[in-house]
């Protein structure tokens, strides 16, 4: 080979030069702007981040999910504000009491718990009496006179005598209802009343009370004012409870009724219902 063989002009490309890039903020731009016209036109020249945040949150656009959620939660918080009015309307009445009404209250509902522990305890006694006796036949017969002796005071078909108090309402202007008696029966119940007389009238667990003209029926017996209540039981639980603020004496009294009440060591009731033999119910044991 030659010489000028060998030698390769210095000028000669030794590759080919490749093209330009394109710049990356152009590129990004192009890509972006498919995308907007897909998404529903050309974005808005001149926004704020602010402005487009805004715009895509109003007017809202509520799916029936949503409405159906907000729908009950409404419910939710309308039922917790009906519950919390009807629990403040219930203790409204003990507000405005003064705070020997408040303590006497409390005393009542102490002497109720005990009068329940009471009994409890006499029939854990009788219980104990029947298995330890060595004549658990002779024991059961004096239990069951007792028992009798019991259902028969408060079936009203035999006398009973004991402390309690006694209630006079007299009503000169005949607007005492039969409803308002009947209160005042079921305030003597809750408060540990035994026997109840109404005039001549024997109050047990069916009695009804009616209307009659200016006066009032127990039981279909026709009873006129003054209206005399008497209850044996606890003095000291069953006076207090005819006292309470908003109770029976203050109804009455708002009635233009006069009441009084006096506690005796001995009250007698001695008016009798006669027993009535059931038509359809008897013993399980027979």
């Amino acid at each position: 080979m030659s010489d000028k063989d060998d030698e390769k002009p210095e000028n000669t490309p030794l590759r080919r030069e490749l093209p330009e890039e394109v710049p990356a903020q152009a590129s990004e731009g192009q890509e972006q702007a498919p995308a907007q016209e897909r998404a529903g036109g050309a974005p808005e020249p001149g926004l704020t981040g602010r402005q487009r945040l805004v715009k895509g949150l109003w007017p809202p656009r509520i799916t029936r999910a949503q409405l159906i959620v907000a729908v009950l939660l409404f419910g939710l918080g309308f039922g917790l504000a009906v519950q919390v009015a009807s629990n403040s309307d219930s203790g409204s009445a003990l507000r405005g009491a003064r705070q020997e009404d408040l303590v006497r209250i409390l005393d009542e509902l102490d002497d109720r718990t005990q009068r329940l522990e009471d009994e409890k305890q006499g029939l854990d006694k009788q219980r104990q009496e029947l298995e330890n006796s060595s004549d658990q036949a002779e024991e059961a017969r004096k239990q069951t006179v007792e028992k009798e002796r019991q259902l028969g005071i408060l079936a009203g078909t035999v006398a009973a005598q004991g402390p309690g108090i006694t209630m006079t309402i007299d009503d000169t202007k005949g607007t005492v209802e039969a409803d308002m008696l009947l209160d005042a029966i079921q305030e003597l119940r809750a408060a540990g009343a035994e026997a109840i007389q109404v005039n001549d009238v024997r109050v047990v667990a069916g009695t009804y009370l009616t209307d009659s003209g200016k006066s009032v029926s127990v039981d279909g017996n026709k009873i006129t004012a003054p209206y005399r209540f008497k209850v044996i039981g606890k003095p000291q639980d069953l006076e207090p409870a005819l006292n309470i603020p908003g109770g029976v004496v203050q109804t009455l009294e708002k009635e233009q009724a006069t009441v009084t009440v006096e506690r005796s060591s001995k009250i007698v009731v001695d008016a009798l219902r006669p027993a009535k033999q059931p038509d359809y119910a008897r013993s399980s044991s027979q």
